[in-house]
Order: C-alpha cells, then structure tokens, then sequence
C-alpha cells in the first residue's frame, strides 16, 4: 500500500511575519505570465536550434544559389566563344596626302601584345588604378566589393565600382552592356572561368588588348600609336597614367578632346600607383604634368569632316561590302584644308559679315585635274553636319554665264565680237544689269568682265537655251536645268561640286574633269583594293575656245567685277550674285589651283546689298588663295594648259591656243 507523503503543517505565531502565498499576477493585457523580458527569453533558441537553423539555411542557400548558377550558366557556353568575342565593326581611316590622320570610323584595333613586353609601369598603371587587388583575388574581389558598398553607402551614390579587371574582361570579351542581375551573374560566372583558363598575366593581356580608349579606339597597341603615335613597348610612365585613366570614362577623359582635364587623371593615376608601392611618392610627382601632349594631329580642324564623310559616303562604290579594316588615301591637303578653315571661319566673324547679315559660307579647292585640296561645307561641323559643297542646291548667279559664252564661242562667237546692251523683254520679264542700266554696244569680253546681263541672255537665246544646257552637262553640270531665258543669269540651283569641275575644265585647257577625292583603298595587310588610274584625260573642248574663255575670265579680275580677288600670279574667275541677295559666289583659278566660295544664308533669307560676289566671297577667295600658293613658283595659266596637252602627247599645231590664255592678273 502506497504511502502518501506527509507535508507538515507550520505553525505561525500571532504577530509574526512569514512567507505568505504569492498573489499571483496579472498582465496589463489581462493574461496571465512573466514578464516580457522573460517571455522573450522563453523564445530564443537554444544552442543545438541555432545550430541547427544554420545547417538547414546553408543547405538551403546552396540548393537556391546551385539552381541560380545552373539557371543562368547553362547558357554560358555559347557565350564563351571567342569568335563571337571577335566580332566589331570594321574600321575605316581617311588619310591625307601629306599622310595625316583625317579621321576614323568605325571601331579601331592595334595588334596584340604581352604584358611581359611592355614596361612593367605600364601593367602596374592599369592595376593600381582598375584593381589593386588583380593578383590576390580569384577573379571576385570580396575585400573590394565590401569597400565599395562602404563607400556608396556613406556617400549616398554609387561611388566606386567593385569590378575586378577580370570581370571587366568578361564583361568586354562576351557580353552585353546590359545592366541586369541575371547578366552581373553571368559576369562572376565567366570571370571565375576566365581565372581557370588562364594565369594573371594572360588576363591582364587579354584585358589590354581588349578595353576601350575612346575615339573607337581598342586595345593598348592601338590607343599608343592613336594618342601618342609611338609602339606601346615604348611608352613612358606618364603616357602608360593617360591610357590607364582612360577607361573609366573614355570620352571625358580624351587627351585629344580635354588634355588638361586628361592630365588631372593621369595625376590620379600617379597617386595610385604610389600608394600600391608600385611606385616611390618622389617618382610619382615628378612625374605629374598639366596637360598632356598628343601625338602630331592632322592639321586641319573639325571642319575636314565635312570631306571625310563624303569619302565614306563614296568607299562602297569602290570596294563594295566593306567586311574588313580600310585605309583610304585621299587627295586632300592637310596644310590647304587648315588655311581654307581658318580663312572662312575669319571672314564669317568679321565685322562685315556680320553686318551685312551672312550667316554660312562654303569653300572647295581642286587641282586642274580634279583632286579636291580643300572642303569646307560650312562654319560649324558640330552644329550642321549640312555640306553645302556637296549636298546644296542654290542658285548660281553669274557664275552660270560660263555655259551661256561656251557655247557662243562653240557657235561661231568671239570675244571680240560686239554685241548691244539694250532693254529687252521677253514674254514680259525684262532682264536688268545690277546698276539698272544699259551700256550700249560692247565686246562679249567687255560684258563677261562687267557682268552684264541683257547680252548674256540674248546670247543664250541666240546660240539656243538647248546648246547651253547641253554644255553645262557636257561639263558635269547634272543638276535639272530649266529651258527658260533667265537661265542665263543662273536661276537654276546647281551644286558648288558641279560648278567649281566646270572652271577647272578650262583652267586645264579643256580637258574632261571628274571631282575626286580617292587615290587609294587598302585592307587587311595593305592589299590594295582600289587604286586611281592615270588614264589620259579626255579633251571635252577645242583648246582655242578654252584659250578664249580663260582670256574673258582673266578680265573679270584685272578690269570688271571681281577686282578684289587679285592675287600675286596669274588668275582668272567669275563672281555671282543672286536676286535679293541671297547667294554671292565667286570660282576662280591659277595655273595651280581652282577655288569656289559661296555665301549666303541656310533659310534663303536675303543678305545686305553689299554682300555681291565681287565683294566678300572674292575677298575670301584671295585671302585663301595668297596663303595656299605660298612657296609655289609662279606659272603662267597658258603654259600650264599647254604642258596639261603636251603631256598626253598632243603636237604643237594648236600651240597659238595660248595667245588667249592671258598672262593673268597681279598684285604685288
């Protein structure tokens, strides 16, 4: 039988005090229990929970991030592929004939190099600034990405970056710039492959060759002889700072484009590379600079893309799909295009231009033959890529007259011939001369001198508007031309390209022009795919009527309208100015050179009175035309034409031909 435990019963003395049953208590929420603190006690885990917990969570952690890796590197062989990793766009150089750089489309690479080649400064640049850590990390730098989010955070804004330059090289080898969490796991992925693959040296190759410089510039080799015009294994330390500031931001930090600016980030780079150890803080400062100095660029200023891209505009039609690098040899004359730069841009900032409200100019210099020199297709490239040389249509003022007296030479005119300057009216449009009067009777000569008007159009409708027009076209002129009588005053819209081939065909005594700017195309390993013959040129016109033409136009310089353009040596031209002002031209020519200059506004609104063809259009032309022939003997225009002819083999028989080619206008 159990016994049942006795409790004994205490006694308590009347007054004293015991121990009492506590009262138990009540929560303010009217529950029964502890307090909070010990409530929350009750629910912390114990060891083995906690132990347990963690276990779980990495199991759990490995499975979720195992199925992330899965998920996105199930497609990364694809994308390992370093053909793909190869593809670009093709580049194309436009290069001067003085062997300038012009300009650069396309993407641009150098050849590959080692980094055990190149000075060692030269590696330590782009670690020190791009990834202090390149040869501690394994491909992920958790120190630096730690550092990085410290810094963002703190600051408020993104900061710094935590890529490695093994990412980087990722990144730029097989993907997109896409911004994405799916691509920035992509990104680990490849660099952890990349680390596999390869040693460090080997990256930091690959990352060298591979990283972009700006101005569609790629790889070291490239970026050297771009920016400084030197073998990459040549480089000094403040050129390796450049190129290594250089990728975080390519177009801001351009030498070409910013050198000061440049220079403040290869200072940056110089403090980096001392605070890595890779070198000395005396040897870093003494080798900061201000600005930094480029290799020799073309001489002529933005304008020459105006030129450059008519050139692209033209490769297709010389070699076709272009699947490959090009250089494109052209005829342009670096030292020619700057002076036609800085003299239009002067004469548009001038006091009368400004005035006399013109706002645009354009310019356009060949050889006799047809090489274009020099192409200015307006004041601002950045601000209109517009080429008013090549791509406008405006009205050509008197300049046309040069068809109209062709072709009166070609039916039985001369020079010398008279003709009347009388009122006319012609189904009631009445011709008028710029000073609003008739001159009675004059010589044609007298009247291309003078400009005159009336006997321009009655010669036109004499000869036929359809022989004039035949002529202009015969002389490269494929702009629409309309069969009316005021054609012979120019109010068809022609093209500057057209009309300046026109002149050269009689600066060079008669032979056909075809405006070119294309000498040579090569590719990959200097392959030349297109390359200008020297055909004989072909004669569109008898030397006797140039010879005469060329003795009309002299006259317009030494005696008539286009005063202002006289120069040092012979020359001959014609001025052209529209109605209302709108379009003032003058085209003329040495033995050496033919120029064109128009002016006039892109809208078609009218410029002041004084603003003629004789006045600043002729002004310019002589101030480009004094500097371009600096250095270069002075040749009378017939004995040119006639060496153009003798060179072809023509005999003799004709040599009178040059009585007409006056021996030009000077100014001493």
């Amino acid at each position: 039988m159990a016994q049942r435990e006795f409790k004994r019963k205490k006694s308590v003395r009347k007054g004293a005090t015991g121990s009492k049953k506590p009262k138990k208590r009540v929560s303010s929420s009217g529950k029964k229990g502890g307090s909070l603190f010990a409530r929350l006690g009750d629910m912390i885990p114990g060891p083995e929970a906690i132990a347990k917990f963690i276990v779980l969570g990495s199991i759990w952690v490995m499975v979720l991030g195992g199925g992330v890796v899965a998920y996105y590197g199930y497609g990364l062989p694809d994308k390992v592929s370093f053909d793909v990793a190869s593809e670009r766009k093709p580049s194309i150089r436009v290069i001067s004939i003085d062997g300038q750089n012009l300009a650069a489309y396309g993407n641009r690479y150098g050849n590959p190099v080692e980094v055990r080649d190149l000075p060692d400064y030269v590696g330590q640049a782009f670690v020190s600034i791009e990834d202090r850590r390149f040869y501690d990390h394994f491909g992920i730098d958790i120190v630096g990405i730690t550092r990085a989010a410290w810094t963002n955070l703190t600051a408020g804004r993104i900061a710094e970056g935590g890529s490695t330059i093994t990412q980087q090289l990722a990144k730029n080898l097989f993907l997109s710039p896409e911004r994405s969490f799916g691509r920035k796991i992509e990104e680990v992925l490849l660099a952890l492959w990349l680390e596999f693959k390869f040693d460090k040296q080997q990256i930091l190759s690959l990352y060298l060759n591979r990283i972009y410089f700006g101005s569609g510039v790629y790889g070291i080799d490239a970026a050297a002889r771009h920016y400084f015009g030197t073998d990459p294994r040549r480089l000094n330390l403040y050129e390796a700072a450049v190129l290594a500031g250089l990728p975080k931001a390519p177009s801001r930090y351009n030498p070409m484009v910013d050198p000061k600016l440049a220079a403040e980030r290869a200072n940056v780079v110089l403090e980096a590379m001392a605070s890595t150890g890779a070198l000395t803080k005396a040897r870093a400062e003494r080798a900061k600079q201000t600005r930094v100095r480029t290799a020799r660029a073309a001489q002529a200023g933005p304008g020459v893309r105006y030129f450059t891209d008519w050139v692209l505009d033209r490769v297709k039609d010389y070699v076709g799909y272009v699947d490959q690098d090009l250089l494109v040899y052209t005829t342009l004359d670096s030292r020619l295009q700057a002076i036609a730069e800085e003299n239009l841009l002067r004469a548009l900032a001038s006091n009368g231009a400004k005035e006399h409200h013109v706002g645009q100019a354009a310019l356009l210099a060949m050889t006799p033959d047809g090489a274009v020199r020099a192409m200015v297709g307006g004041r601002d490239y950045y601000e209109s890529q517009y080429n008013r040389v090549t791509q406008a249509r405006r009205q050509p003022g008197s300049v046309f007259k040069l068809f109209v007296y062709l072709a009166g030479l070609e039916n039985g005119f001369g020079s010398n011939d008279w003709m009347r300057d009388g009122p006319i009216v012609i189904d009631g449009w009445e011709p008028r001369n710029f000073d609003r009067k008739h001159h009675g009777t004059m010589s044609i000569r007298d009247a291309v001198a003078t400009s005159n008007n009336s006997i321009a159009v009655q010669l036109s409708l004499e000869v036929g508007l359809d022989k004039v027009i035949k002529k202009a076209r015969d002389m490269g002129v494929s702009s629409e031309l309309k069969p009316e009588p005021s054609l012979a005053l120019g109010t068809s819209e022609v093209s500057m390209l057209e009309l300046t081939g026109a002149y050269a065909i009689v600066a060079n005594g008669g032979f056909a022009v075809f405006p070119h700017a294309v000498s040579k195309i090569t590719g990959k390993g200097g392959e030349v795919l297109y390359e200008r013959s020297d055909d004989f040129p072909v004669r569109l016109m008898n030397p006797l009527h140039a010879g005469e033409m060329n003795n009309m136009l002299a006259a317009v310089v030494s005696k008539g309208t286009g005063r202002n353009a006289i120069i040092d040596r012979p020359s001959a031209g014609k001025t052209g100015t529209t109605s209302d002002y709108r379009d003032a031209w003058f085209i003329g020519y040495s033995s050496d050179l033919v120029a064109g200059i128009w002016m006039g506004n892109d809208d078609g609104s009218p410029m002041d009175e004084q603003v003629t063809g004789g006045a600043l259009p002729a002004a310019l032309w002589r101030d480009f035309m004094l500097h371009a022939h600096q250095n270069i003997p002075v040749r009378s225009l017939g004995k040119a034409a006639l060496a153009r002819s003798k060179k072809i083999g023509e005999d003799d028989s004709w040599r009178d031909f040059t009585a007409g080619y006056s021996s030009g206008n000077t100014k001493q």
